[in-house]
C-alpha cells in the first residue's frame, strides 16, 4: 500500500516537534577550516546512527490503527532500514526492511536486532530493489515506508534543519546561510530545503553516483549510469531521485556536488580527530566536498554528517590510510 502527498514547511515544523517530543537535539559542533569556522550537525549520534530515525518516526506516527496492524515495509542498505525498525519497535508495528546482499554487516545486523526481519536482494546483479518492495507490501497489505520518496520521510528529515536553525541562531547569531548535505535519493536535502527557506541548499554525492547533481543540471530526472563505479558511501547509493524529491529540488538547489573517494576518506579522518566522531563514508560526503573547497562558504555555513554506521574494520583501514 502507498499513500502520496506532496511535502510541506508546515509538515516539517509538526515532525520537529514530535522528534523533539522523544529525541535530544543532536550536537553542532564548530570546526575551523582555513580560519573560518563551520558549524558539523552530528546526525552520526542519533540512537540509530543516523539522521534517519527522523522520518521513520514522523512516518510511523502518522499511521491510522489499521495501517500499524498491517505493517510497514522500509528499502534502505541499512541507515533507513535501522530507523524504520527502531520507530516500527517502539510502537509495536511489525517491520520488514528490503535490504542489499552487499549491505555493511553492521547495518544488517543492527536492523535485525531492532526486531525487523530482512528481505535481501541483489543490487550487485542488478535486482531492483523497489519492485521487490512492491511484491512485499502487496503480500503482506503493509505500508511503503519509502527512504526518501515519501512526504513524511522528507518532512522528517527536514527537522534536521529546523534544529540547525535554532542552534545556529545561539551560537553563531543567526541562521545558516548555506547548508551542504550528503544526498542519496535527495530526502535529506529536499527536507532541509523545506526547513531552511533562506539558506543555500547544497547536496553532495559520491563520484559515479551524481545522478542528482546531473538531473539539476538537465533539469529533469536523470538514473546513476548502469555502469557506475562501486561506492564505500552505500548511504548514497540510490538509482535516481524520485518526483516527488526533485520537485522541492529543482526549486531550491541550483547545483550539486561530488566527493571522490579520497576526499571522503580525508573527512572521515579529519571527523575522527577533530570532532571525535565515526563518520561512515557517506556520512562523510558532505565534509568532503567542503573541506575540498568545491563550495563558497557562508557567514554561517552548516555540514551534516548524516551517518555514522561503518563497519569497524573499514573504519579501522581509513583511519590507517591503506584505502
Amino acid at each position: 500500500m502507498t499513500i502520496t502527498r506532496e511535502p510541506t514547511a508546515a509538515g516539517v515544523a509538526i515532525a520537529a516537534r514530535k522528534v523533539a517530543e522523544i529525541l535530544p537535539a543532536t550536537p553542532l559542533l564548530p570546526l575551523e577550516i582555513d580560519g573560518r569556522t563551520i558549524w558539523c550537525k552530528a546526525e552520526s549520534l542519533q540512537p540509530v546512527g543516523a539522521f534517519k530515525i527522523r522520518g521513520a518516526w514522523h512516518r510511523l506516527t502518522d499511521l491510522d490503527e489499521a495501517q500499524r496492524g498491517a505493517g510497514v515495509v522500509g528499502v534502505s542498505s541499512g541507515n533507513h532500514a535501522q530507523g524504520v525498525a527502531w520507530a516500527a519497535q517502539r510502537l509495536g508495528i511489525t517491520a520488514t526492511i528490503v535490504m542489499p546482499v552487499d549491505a555493511p554487516a553492521v547495518k544488517l545486523a543492527s536492523t535485525r536486532a531492532l526486531g525487523a526481519e530482512v528481505v535481501l536482494y541483489d543490487r550487485p546483479g542488478g535486482e531492483d530493489r523497489d519492485e521487490v518492495a512492491r511484491r512485499e507490501c502487496e503480500k503482506r497489505g503493509a505500508v511503503l515506508v519509502h527512504a526518501f520518496a515519501d512526504a513524511w520521510v522528507i518532512e522528517g528529515q527536514g527537522s534536521t534543519g529546523i534544529e540547525i536553525t535554532a542552534q545556529m541562531q545561539a551560537l553563531a547569531g543567526g541562521a545558516p546561510d548555506l547548508v551542504v548535505a550528503p544526498c542519496g535519493g535527495g530526502g535529506l536535502t529536499a527536507g532541509l530545503a523545506l526547513a531552511c527557506p533562506d539558506a543555500r541548499i547544497v547536496p553532495v554525492e559520491p563520484e559515479g553516483w551524481d545522478d542528482v547533481c546531473r538531473s539539476l543540471v538537465a533539469g529533469r530526472i536523470l538514473p546513476v549510469d548502469p555502469f557506475a563505479p562501486p561506492t564505500a558511501c552505500d548511504a548514497l547509493q540510490t538509482p535516481s531521485t524520485k518526483p516527488i524529491t526533485f520537485a522541492v529540488l529543482k526549486q531550491r538547489c541550483s547545483f550539486g556536488l561530488v566527493a571522490t573517494p579520497a576526499e571522503v576518506r580525508a573527512a572521515q579522518r579529519l571527523a575522527f580527530a577533530k570532532l571525535r566522531l565515526v563518520l561512515e563514508p557517506g556520512g562523510a560526503a558532505a565534509l568532503a566536498a567542503v573541506l575540498a573547497g568545491k563550495v563558497e562558504l557562508g557567514e554561517r555555513t552548516a555540514v551534516v554528517l548524516s551517518g555514522g554506521n561503518t563497519d569497524a574494520e573499514a573504519f579501522v583501514r581509513v583511519l590507517a590510510g591503506e584505502d
